[in-house]
C-alpha cells in the first residue's frame, strides 16, 4: 500500500507528509531535506521581519527544486486586550514583580543575566513585531517570492488571497476547532490543518483523535491534514483512518540534524517521556506545551500567574537567553508534543521522513488485513 492523496496532487510532492512551520526551528536546511525527501517543508517565519524571511525563502530556494511553504501568523491572530479599561492591576502593573521574580529564580540557578543576544529576525527599521505593519510586511515578501505554499499557523488569509492565487500558491490554515475550521473553509483555500492539544507550542483543548475526525466532518470536500502528538508511522496511519489526507508533523523533525534548535534542547527530545510535556503559560503567555523544566514548575510551586502575551515574553526572555547561553536544558527544553517519548535518536531528517512513510503504510496494510 503506497502512501497518496489529493494532498500530494495539491501539492505537488510524492507522499502527503507536511514539516510543521515551527517557529525558528524550521529554517532552510531543514524544510529543503523534508521536500528533497519528498514531502512539503515548510519554514517557521513567524517572528521573521521582511528581510530575513526574503533570505530564508531564497536559501531554502538554493536548497531545494521541490515545491515548499512558509508558515506565519496573521493579524486576526494576536489581539491586543485593553487592560487600561480593566478593574485591578494591569499586566503592565504586574510587569515589575514578575521580572523580579523571575530575577531571583535566575540567581538561584546560577544563570547570569548577561546581554540580551542582538535580535537577528528584524532589522532595526522594520516594523514591531506582531503587529499589522509587521504582518502585512511578511505577507507582501510572500507575494513578491511567489512562494509555492504559504500556511496561516493562526488566523485567516482571506484577505491575501487574491495576491497569494495570482502566483498559484497553494493556501493552508491550521485550526484547533471545528467553528475556526468553517472560517477559514469560507475564504477559499486549498487545505485544512487540524491541530489537536496532543501537539507542541500552541494548541488546541481539543485532543487530536477528538479534533480530526470533527473537522473533516465540517469541512466537506476540502481536504485536511492531521497534527498534534504525531511522530511515527501508525500516527500517520492513525490521521488518515480518521479521515485526514496527510499530516502536519513538528516534534518528529525537532529531533533531526538539521533542525534550528540547540542540541541540548534536541538531547531533552531524546531524554524525555510521554510524561515529560506540560501546558503552561511561562514561555510566551499563551498556553502552549513545552518540555517540562525548572522553570515551568517553579510558577507552580511558587502559585504565581504568568502573565499574559506579550509581557510574558518579557519576563521569560532574558531566562531563555540565560539557559541557551549556558546549555541549561532542564530550564529550557523547548517545545514539544506529547509524542516525544518515541523518539530515540538525532537523525537526519531524510531517515525520519523514511521512517514515517515506511511505518505508516505498514500500518495501513495491516489495517486492511484486518478486513479479510
Amino acid at each position: 500500500m503506497k502512501l497518496h492523496s489529493r494532498v500530494c496532487d495539491i501539492l505537488d510532492i510524492e507522499k502527503p507528509i507536511v514539516l510543521a512551520g515551527m517557529g525558528g526551528a524550521s529554517c532552510p536546511a531543514l524544510a529543503a531535506a523534508v521536500s528533497n525527501a519528498g514531502g512539503l517543508g515548510v519554514l517557521g517565519a513567524a517572528s521573521c521581519g521582511p528581510k530575513q524571511l526574503r533570505q530564508w525563502i531564497r536559501e531554502t530556494k538554493e536548497l531545494t527544486d521541490k515545491p515548499f511553504g512558509v508558515d506565519t501568523l496573521l493579524p486576526a491572530s494576536v489581539r491586543r486586550a485593553n487592560y487600561e479599561e480593566m478593574d485591578g492591576p494591569t499586566p503592565a502593573d504586574l510587569l515589575p514583580d514578575r521580572q523580579s521574580f523571575a530575577k531571583d529564580f535566575m540567581e538561584r540557578e546560577g544563570l547570569e543575566l548577561g546581554e540580551e543576544p542582538p535580535a537577528v529576525n528584524r532589522d532595526k527599521d522594520e516594523p514591531a513585531m506582531f503587529t499589522a505593519e509587521f504582518f502585512d510586511a511578511q505577507m507582501e515578501v510572500i507575494i513578491q517570492e511567489g512562494v509555492p505554499v504559504y500556511a496561516s499557523g493562526l488566523g485567516n488569509p482571506g484577505p491575501w488571497m487574491d495576491g497569494l492565487r495570482a502566483n498559484g500558491t497553494k493556501v493552508m490554515a491550521v485550526v484547533g476547532a471545528v467553528r475556526h475550521a468553517i472560517q477559514v473553509k469560507s475564504s477559499g483555500l486549498d487545505i485544512i490543518v487540524a491541530q489537536g492539544h496532543d501537539g507542541g507550542g500552541h494548541n488546541s483543548p481539543v485532543g487530536t483523535m477528538a479534533l480530526i475526525p470533527q473537522v473533516v466532518d465540517a469541512v466537506g470536500d476540502t481536504p485536511v491534514l492531521g497534527a498534534g502528538g504525531i511522530t511515527d508511522g501508525r500516527g500517520v496511519a492513525a490521521a488518515m483512518m480518521l479521515g485526514a489526507e496527510g499530516v502536519w508533523v513538528g516534534s518528529a523533525f525537532l529531533a533531526s540534524e538539521e533542525a534550528n534548535i540547540f542540541d541540548f534542547q534536541k538531547q531533552a527530545i531524546v531524554d524525555s517521556t510521554e510524561e515529560g510535556t506540560s501546558v503552561s503559560r511561562t514561555v510566551t503567555g499563551k498556553p502552549a506545551r513545552i518540555i517540562r523544566s525548572k522553570w515551568t514548575e517553579h510558577w507552580v510551586t511558587e502559585d504565581v500567574e504568568p502573565l499574559p502575551m506579550p509581557y510574558q515574553g518579557i519576563v521569560s526572555g532574558p531566562v531563555m537567553a540565560a539557559a541557551n547561553r549556558e546549555g541549561r536544558g532542564d530550564i529550557n527544553p523547548g517545545f514539544a508534543g506529547q509524542g516525544i517519548g518515541m523518539i530515540k535518536s538525532v537523525r537526519p531528517a531524510k531517515d525520519i521522513f523514511d521512517e514515517l512513510v515506511y511505518g505508516a503504510e505498514q500500518a495501513l496494510s495491516r489495517s486492511t488485513n484486518l478486513l479479510r
